[in-house]
């Protein structure tokens, strides 16, 4: 019998959407071998010169105007991605994303990324892809752009995620609030101690410090409050896939010190979570989640207006974390993992996290849900555009 065929699409538009669809492909791996699947960055694929130079324009503006990004993102928060919107896109930049998907053959697409939804969604309903389509939504709040006429079902980070799609007019039975995947590595917890010696680092407090997956940069200020608790905290600074920005922070005077640590970008995230007390981060919709699953107290710093602002919002809420507003925060909780630490050796408990009810395999369970009732390949049938499209809209 021929093996079920998921088809995970995204973009490279900051590197969460990515990567929620590798940690949906290694959790769907995880739990049934039976099933392949494939991810793809679509724009990427389809358009490997001009892709990168309109994923550099994107992260300067997040780089030199993030307030910018917060406007667009505010401007266009309740806006579905109109019917000429999606048409133009696939004139522009998509115009092969059926050849695509016919030599692929899915019986599933899910897309962790607004443009793909809605690129395969003008697929659905003008040309007849016949292919079940899923939009997993990567952060803790529904922008308006995640919505597509032609999207099936819906996966969600929590139950307001599913009320205000609900609010602008997505029937609920589309809709499952499945948590955003991580990867299996966050689906268990090492020993501290443990972790830390599999990781060359001292059995002491321990901070992980993570600057996103670009590795941004973070104040002065920060760094030289970090460095003033170096006797007494290890600090590990990832900078994801930043190597210039890692070197940079390697030879800064403040953080010269065998207490401080740091590492570009890593496949053991989960691991060196499971060796800190704390996690300092920007709160973009997957690390919040990976630090979520680890139970793992967290400190937001550098929100970027939209998405981010709106992650934070949640999690400080439910008391996952707390906004890192000024550097006397910082002292209060290096002080209460220093304390916990000296009594008994114990380190700070588990954040509320572990009462959350967040499953980490849910997101893959539900996928595979919806692979069941197939029965034989998907068929991929394209004409001209009609009215389907026309009714839609």
């Amino acid at each position: 019998m021929r093996k079920r065929r998921v088809l995970i699409l995204s973009e490279g538009f900051g590197s969460g959407h990515t990567q929620a669809g590798h940690a949906l492909a290694a959790g769907l791996k995880r739990m049934d071998p039976q099933i392949r699947t494939k991810v793809l960055e679509l724009g990427s694929f389809l358009n490997p010169t001009v892709a990168p130079l309109i994923l550099s324009a994107y992260r300067m503006t997040v780089n030199t105007s993030p307030a910018l990004v917060g406007l667009f993102y505010k401007h266009k928060y309740e806006k579905p991605v109109s019917r000429f919107t999606r048409l133009a896109l696939h004139k522009m930049f998509y115009q092969h994303a059926a050849d695509v998907i016919a030599q692929l053959q899915p019986d599933l697409i899910v897309c962790t990324h607004p443009i793909p939804s809605a690129i395969v969604s003008y697929l659905k309903l003008a040309a007849g892809l016949d292919v079940p389509l899923c939009t997993l939504i990567t952060d803790y709040d529904a922008h308006g752009s995640w919505m597509s006429p032609g999207v099936d079902q819906y996966l969600v980070s929590a139950p307001e995620v599913k009320a205000l799609l609900v609010q602008r007019g997505v029937a609920p039975y589309k809709i499952q609030v499945t948590g955003i995947p991580v990867h299996p590595d966050f689906w268990s917890k090492q020993e501290k101690a443990s972790a830390r010696e599999d990781l060359g680092l001292k059995n002491m407090p321990t901070a992980l410090v993570m600057g996103g997956g670009w590795g941004l940069l973070f104040s002065e200020e920060l760094l030289a409050k970090l460095a003033a608790w170096r006797e007494k905290i290890q600090i590990v600074c990832c900078m994801g896939s930043n190597e210039k920005l890692a070197a940079k922070l390697r030879a800064h005077p403040a953080l010269q010190h065998p207490n401080i640590k740091v590492i570009g970008f890593t496949r053991e995230i989960g691991k060196w979570m499971d060796a800190s007390d704390l996690l300092i981060t920007k709160p973009g919709g997957m690390t919040c989640t990976e630090g979520m699953a680890k139970g793992i107290p967290m400190l937001f710093f550098e929100s970027i207006p939209g998405q981010e602002e709106k992650n934070r919002e949640y999690f400080v809420k439910r008391g996952f974390g707390a906004e890192l507003d000024s550097p006397n925060v910082l002292d209060v909780w290096f002080e209460a993992i220093c304390d916990r630490h000296a009594a008994g050796g114990r380190t700070v408990p588990e954040s509320a996290a572990r009462q959350s009810g967040y499953r980490p395999d849910l997101c893959a369970g539900a996928v595979i849900n919806l692979l069941r009732p197939i029965v034989a390949p998907a068929r991929v049938r394209l004409q001209t555009a009609g009215p389907a499209e026309q009714r839609a809209n």
